[in-house]
């Protein structure tokens, strides 16, 4: 994506290519490339805004929050950038019990989370299918938890028949960098350094019945415009195979790591930077979930919910039993240390709609026809209700303070609009009554 004179950035270009989006299309990669070339910072201004304005024709103003739960840190692969790399002697390794993996959901359930991304790395004998069948049928049947999604090794179709059985939502895997030279030298053994093998991963993961992906680059590894033009052309194949893409699109960037072997890249992405990945990723595909991690700094991610962001976690711990005892060895460095409470208070004052609800997995709107809603604009009055009879469960159970006083101003606000019961449901709410979705 460097050689960038010959693409056309006119105004009148760019202008029509945000048209585009504000109808709803996928852009075609020549669109993708205008946008990735643009270099007029006023006109960065109309992209930006033009981001907000599509994700809030498809979603409203709900901001989807969860938590990782990480299972493992014994890993057979040694990428370069990785705490958790074979190569980290001075790594303190933990694997948790499935009582352990229960006792930190159980925790994170308490502090009002419904949606948690298992993540784990790669271990066949540690960490394989087996063992993650049992983590989620224990967090399931012994927890508050609603939907689990995982962030795992590429498995084989049988296994991810088996992990979709479990009941996982999403199944998310990056491949981290597209650059077949820079993938190479940044995962030089184990299972992960087959490029191949793990850029098929999303068809695999299809076929064994997921219609909910995730997916990402991770941002520092290479040029990010190439990163991003090849994650695009990667989704578009997918759509055009399948008749649907990714259910989210992560946008992690590289940070510090215990035992890191990465020191002074040459590709360095900018907070501007992550802020253009944000727009053109909702430009692109305008139906798609955008997920910020903690990774980012607290500032940075509130200003890029006005930008298109959808998703965000919250309070998040990077190493296995990091809720409970604190653990040790992260992945990498979070930037965003507040709390679940601190952020959802922090969304309202901004004017968005913090949710914690998983209706869509109740109620089966995933895959295809997910995308149809959220083309169609329909799924934003799914969003929004539901997002609504999250939060009153959040204030009865959890909530204090100034934040319940923030939730509850806001929810007054929001029944005198409602035409639809709302007031009806609260009540079954404030009643016990929980797990109530449209």
């Amino acid at each position: 994506m460097k050689e960038t004179k010959h693409i056309n950035t006119d105004p009148l270009r760019i202008r029509e290519i945000l048209a585009k989006s504000l109808e709803m299309q996928v852009l075609d990669l020549t669109e993708v490339s205008a946008l990735l070339a643009l270099e007029d910072s006023s006109l960065w201004f109309e992209v930006f805004d033009t981001a907000r304005r599509v994700k809030e024709k498809v979603y409203g103003k709900r901001i989807v929050l969860f938590a990782p739960l990480y299972l493992s840190n014994e890993c057979t692969n040694d990428c370069l950038y990785c705490g958790f790399r074979t190569g980290n002697s001075d790594a303190r390794r933990k694997t948790l019990t499935v009582d352990e993996a229960v006792q930190e959901a159980s925790l994170l359930a308490g502090r009002g989370y419904k949606r948690l991304l298992l993540v784990t790395s790669e271990h066949a004998k540690l960490a394989g299918i087996e063992y993650i069948e049992k983590v989620v049928d224990a967090i399931y049947s012994s927890t508050d938890i609603r939907i689990l999604h995982a962030n795992t090794a590429p498995m084989n179709v049988e296994d991810f028949r088996r992990l979709k059985g479990a009941g996982i939502g999403v199944y998310q895997c990056f491949q981290e960098t597209y650059h077949i030279p820079t993938y190479r030298f940044m995962h030089p053994k184990g299972a992960k350094a087959d490029y191949a093998w793990r850029l098929g991963v999303m068809d695999r993961a299809v076929e064994a019945g997921f219609e909910d992906i995730g997916m990402g680059v991770l941002l520092g590894l290479y040029d990010w415009r190439w990163e991003t033009g090849a994650l695009i052309a990667h989704c578009k194949r997918l759509i055009n195979k399948y008749g649907f893409g990714p259910h989210t699109l992560s946008v992690p960037r590289l940070q510090p790591a215990q035992g890191s072997m990465v020191h002074n890249l040459h590709y360095n992405v900018s907070d501007d930077d992550i802020k253009k990945i944000v727009a053109i990723y909702r430009l692109a595909l305008p139906y798609t979930g955008v997920v910020i991690s903690t990774r980012e700094p607290a500032g940075l991610r509130d200003k890029l919910l006005s930008i298109g962001a959808s998703q965000i976690s919250a309070g998040s711990k990077t190493s296995p039993w990091g809720y409970v005892e604190g653990g040790d060895t992260e992945q990498f460095e979070t930037g965003d240390k507040r709390s679940l409470e601190e952020i959802i208070g922090k969304i309202v004052s901004l004017g968005y709609m913090p949710s914690l609800c998983t209706a869509c997995y109740r109620e089966g709107r995933s895959g295809e026809k997910f995308r149809h809603l959220a083309e169609t604009k329909a799924i934003k009055a799914f969003c929004n209700e539901n997002a609504l009879l999250s939060l009153k469960e959040y204030i009865e159970d959890c909530a204090s303070g100034d934040v319940k006083d923030q939730l509850m101003k806001m929810l007054d606000k929001e029944i005198n609009k409602s035409t639809n019961g709302l007031a009806e449901k609260f009540r079954l709410i404030e009643q016990g009554k929980r797990d109530i979705h449209v």
